[in-house]
């Protein structure tokens, strides 16, 4: 299998190698050189040498950007540029890099307070070398990355939101279809089967508010979800203590999903996202041991929605898949750290439907049930939209208007959401497809096992070799099935100590005589 994989992930990077890739996700307001100042911002070391060799790094800050810059002009050459509409957020991205004060720049932060294990006259030379590399290199090379963002990159960017509309963009959108689904289906299949569920699940909301005795139309109830005070906090640490309850009501359900030895030995917990890129950025993401949460604008962040994205990006979701695929300690680091979109986020969305059952979360709470119930229709109204967007000309206000008809997300994450899937085409489908795909395997493990069926075992045989592509992940599946049925051990991990203990299954081998 691992060679198989090792095949799949080349056959898949050759594929994409007919392609300006690299060249059409440069930079967006979501990734690019404007944002190494909170990547460095959390950079901290137990010697000098540590803090040295940043200093090294930001001495070298203007030859990166002076190459980023003729990367960037070069791939203009080419006609490839991002959407002006989305990139117009990016200049305010690049100015907080510029600190008139170098103690207040986000690359100073690591020096502020240093270990007590370094010297004191050694800290205070440090400290006098990252002010002089920040007022002398960096805050130069941003303005100048500054000036020709706007002068001249801005002023070329295209007006057009599809990446279709780029030199090859329809085979290009059509391979990143495949790529990030690992399936073979066409934009056009995406597109139709997102109408299907946007329909299926449109039904199962106008129920449940109906039982929650709204008087009014779909819409109206929409409209007051996302105006009415009562579902949002004004206080952004209230919000922060919410996530970290819903976190908590999570940790003891996990054993009725997942067996007890399958549990990721890491701990987990939430962190808040830094002021700097919350405006432009997800309401949350997972940044593995922590689930990252954004706090900005905190009244446009509803409390339906608290419960159902801790269990998406903390556990059983992303902090539960990712830990347990990087404590296979027997497999190759590339399938361990591996991440198939259509896995890892369908593993995610998947996880979301076992909140509701068996873990029973959203039972008490009809609003947080509509909080689930919208997300599960947000991901499908990202196969509407992303497939409209780049396959079928739709422009950034069509995106806006059909997401703001369909599901009860507020118009800050609208805006975020549709800016997200304009520069990062093909990924959103990633969700849907890959939980469809493993709802699928379940309930055809479910009926052709009957009573040998257990949740606990199916989890288990998704999550024990780690990320997969959707065909793989089908094979697997029914081996185990036929495994089952025959009698056989379900041989669910086995590139795992079975039972696992907090020892690494390296240091159990070399304890064996």
């Amino acid at each position: 299998m691992s060679w198989r994989l090792f095949e799949y992930q080349l056959n898949d990077a050759i594929a994409g190698a007919a392609f300006p890739d690299e060249a059409q996700g440069l930079i967006t307001q979501l990734w690019g050189p404007q944002l190494a100042g909170d990547e460095v911002r959390g950079e901290h070391f137990a010697k000098a040498e540590g803090y040295e060799t940043l200093i090294h790094k930001l001495d070298a800050t203007g030859e990166y950007l002076d190459a980023f810059t003729a990367r960037l002009k070069q791939a203009m050459a080419q006609g490839i540029t991002q959407p002006r509409v989305v990139m117009e957020r990016v200049p305010d991205e690049i100015k907080a890099n510029i600190a008139r004060d170098p103690t207040q720049s986000p690359f100073y932060a690591p020096f502020a307070k240093l270990p007590e294990s370094i010297p004191a006259a050694k800290q205070t030379e440090l400290q006098a070398e990252a002010r002089q590399a920040i007022t002398q290199v960096v805050n130069p090379a941003y303005a100048r990355f500054l000036a020709f963002f706007e002068n001249d990159y801005l002023p070329h960017a295209r007006n057009k939101v599809g990446v279709s509309n780029l030199p090859d963009g329809k085979a290009y959108y059509a391979y990143l279809v495949r790529h990030y689904t690992t399936t073979d289906m066409t934009p056009a299949e995406v597109h139709a089967l997102g109408l299907k569920l946007v329909d299926q699940i449109h039904g199962e909301m106008e129920a449940l508010f109906k039982q929650i005795g709204f008087k009014g139309s779909y819409q109206d109830f929409l409209h007051y979800l996302r105006t009415d005070p009562k579902f949002y906090y004004t206080n952004p640490d209230d919000l922060l203590e919410a996530y970290r309850a819903a976190a908590k009501r999570i940790d003891p359900h996990l054993t009725e999903v997942l067996s007890l030895w399958m549990q990721p030995r890491q701990p987990w917990g939430v962190e808040v996202i830094p002021a700097s890129l919350a405006p432009n950025t997800y309401p949350a993401y997972a940044n593995v041991p922590y689930m990252s949460v954004n706090l900005y604008k905190p009244e446009s962040r509803p409390k339906y929605e608290i419960q159902v994205l801790t269990c998406h990006e903390g556990r059983p979701g992303h902090n539960l898949q990712i830990p347990v695929a990087q404590e296979l300690d027997n497999l190759p680091d590339f399938r361990r750290y591996a991440y198939y979109n259509a896995y890892g986020e369908g593993w995610a969305l998947y996880s979301e439907t076992l909140c509701d059952q068996p873990m029973g979360l959203f039972d008490k709470d009809p609003y947080s049930k509509f909080g689930y119930l919208n997300y599960q229709m947000w991901r499908a109204v990202r196969l509407v939209v992303d497939t409209g967007i780049h396959a079928d000309g739709w422009t950034r206000e069509q995106a806006v208007k059909y997401m703001q008809d369909n599901t009860a997300l507020s118009n800050q994450n609208i805006a975020t959401e549709v800016d997200r899937y304009i520069v990062w085409p093909g990924q959103a489908l990633s969700y849907m497809i890959g939980e469809q795909a493993i709802l699928a395997l379940r309930e055809e493990a479910r009926q052709k096992l009957g009573d040998k069926y257990s949740l606990k075992d199916f989890d288990d045989v998704v999550l024990g070799q780690g990320s997969l592509p959707m065909a793989v992940l089908k094979e697997v599946v029914n081996k185990w099935i036929a495994n089952t049925l025959a009698g056989k051990p379900a041989d669910q991990l086995p590139y795992a100590c079975k039972p696992r203990t907090v020892a690494s299954c390296a240091e159990e081998t070399a304890a064996k005589p």
